[in-house]
């Protein structure tokens, strides 16, 4: 139920204050087949669907409602490339019509109303194929439980100075920064939230002084902080840890146009969600990066490993494989120094692994060292202070080209690529790979 929140209860009234909202899950599954069109249908009667338990694909429904009548054709004709003799499911069912049986290789995001004591998805829906998540990486997805106890919302976020010019270039304000986070907040939240945070703040604006804050002292009560001791300094710090959309508007209402957070959560602080390839130009042009970022790409792929770039939204490319938490950050780091020497012989001429400017000039510098503890870099979604106000942005590796430039994607912008291509960045946050059998592979 949703309702206006200073409306009233109009008995024997309809009205629009007060609404019923049926809602749906969501689930992404692996197409194993389809069957043949019966009735009006064309070409497709319904995909059949499966997730992986394990290593083998458990069937979980078929739909057919939902696949846009332009696609069908073509998706028959991709799937009878992949067709199978015998079923690739692990557990037995009877389809409902002649079947065509595929490799497991395309994933689908479907909408459904709940899941069946069998464990079958009532009134799937189909919403779109998921071009970016490999068919392994789909497993049954468990919502998380509500919170036992209501966090108090009783506080109230003022801003201020909303018309200041943060972007002269283009006339943003304040005030746009802040609606453009509130937009996409919803978006960026499972990447930021429950995580320490740098403060990069820049009250004035792009041009204006930045500095960097990470003790936070004397943050409103209902602001959630974190202690953590540094050796450098001899004392906690105090992070800001981001937890709701207000928080994270507090950090934009203290002048933050970009958002830092730490690669890892809290409760697993010593443990990083994913380890993270910097491509960081010194005086050397773009298509250098997008061909670094595509070596980065050709050795993921020889070490079959899933890897996601977005731009920096400056001139760099961050590439993000998931980890899911499963190794300390000595681990991540040596690990990365390993991806980040493999990168580096694909592409001798123009990378380097020196971290002083002054010897990687004219290079791009493969940052393996941001998987330290502590070290933070722009969150997907997240703003920078740019001319054009650019926006780091999670990509398709096909879109890692010439083409590609970190200006094409701005706060004026971002919305609209979204409403196109959905969020890129989930599979970020999945299941992570084995470091074991990657480093086995590594060996051959």
């Amino acid at each position: 139920m949703a309702k206006r929140c200073n409306s009233t209860y109009q008995i024997g009234r309809r009205t629009k204050d007060w609404l019923k909202i049926k809602t749906h899950l969501r689930q992404e599954a692996v197409i194993g087949g389809f069957t043949e069109p019966r009735g009006s249908r064309k070409h497709i009667g319904a995909l059949i669907l499966g997730v992986y338990e394990g290593s083998n694909l458990h069937y979980i429904g078929h739909t057919g409602g939902g696949i846009p009548s332009e696609q069908v054709p073509e998706l028959r004709k991709r799937l009878e490339k992949m067709a199978l003799q015998k079923s690739p499911f692990e557990n037995q069912f009877k389809p409902n019509a002649p079947v065509h049986w595929a490799r497991p290789e395309l994933v689908c995001e479907v909408s459904f109303s709940e899941w069946t004591a069998g464990g079958h998805m009532r009134q799937p829906i189909f919403v779109g194929l998921r071009e970016d998540k490999p068919a392994k990486a789909v497993h049954r997805e468990v919502a998380d439980p509500p919170p036992s106890e209501p966090k108090s919302v009783c506080h109230k976020l003022e801003f201020s100075h909303t018309d200041k010019v943060f972007w002269p270039q283009h006339g943003y304000t304040k005030g746009d920064l802040i609606d453009y986070y509130r937009s996409a907040a919803k978006t960026m939240l499972p990447y930021i939230k429950d995580r320490p945070h740098s403060l990069l703040r820049q009250p004035n604006g792009i041009n204006g002084q930045a500095f960097f804050q990470k003790d936070v002292e004397n943050p409103p009560d209902w602001i959630k902080t974190k202690a953590v001791y540094s050796e450098s300094n001899e004392k906690d710090i105090h992070y800001l840890v981001c937890d709701s959309v207000d928080s994270l508007l507090y950090m934009v209402q203290l002048g933050c146009i970009e958002i830092n957070p730490w690669n890892s959560r809290l409760g697993t602080l010593d443990k990083p969600d994913w380890v993270v390839m910097d491509l960081d130009p010194e005086d050397i042009t773009f298509d250098k990066v997008v061909e670094t970022a595509r070596a980065v790409k050709e050795v993921c792929d020889e070490l079959a490993i899933p890897s996601y770039p977005k731009t920096s939204g400056k001139t760099g490319i961050h590439v993000y494989i998931p980890l899911a938490a499963r190794y300390s950050y000595d681990q991540t780091r040596q690990f990365g120094q390993l991806l980040a020497t493999l990168i580096h012989q694909k592409v001798p001429d123009f990378t380097s692994l020196e971290r002083s400017p002054a010897k990687r000039q004219q290079k791009i510098y493969i940052d393996y060292l941001q998987n330290r503890k502590g070290q933070t870099l722009a969150a997907p979604y997240s703003v920078r202070p740019t001319p054009d106000a650019s926006v780091s942005t999670p990509l398709r590796w096909e879109e890692v080209n010439g083409k590609l430039s970190p200006a094409n994607f701005t706060i004026k912008n971002i919305r609209q690529r979204l409403d196109k291509v959905g969020d890129l960045w989930r599979p970020v946050t999945g299941k992570g790979i084995d470091l074991a059998a990657v480093l086995a592979r590594m060996e051959k």
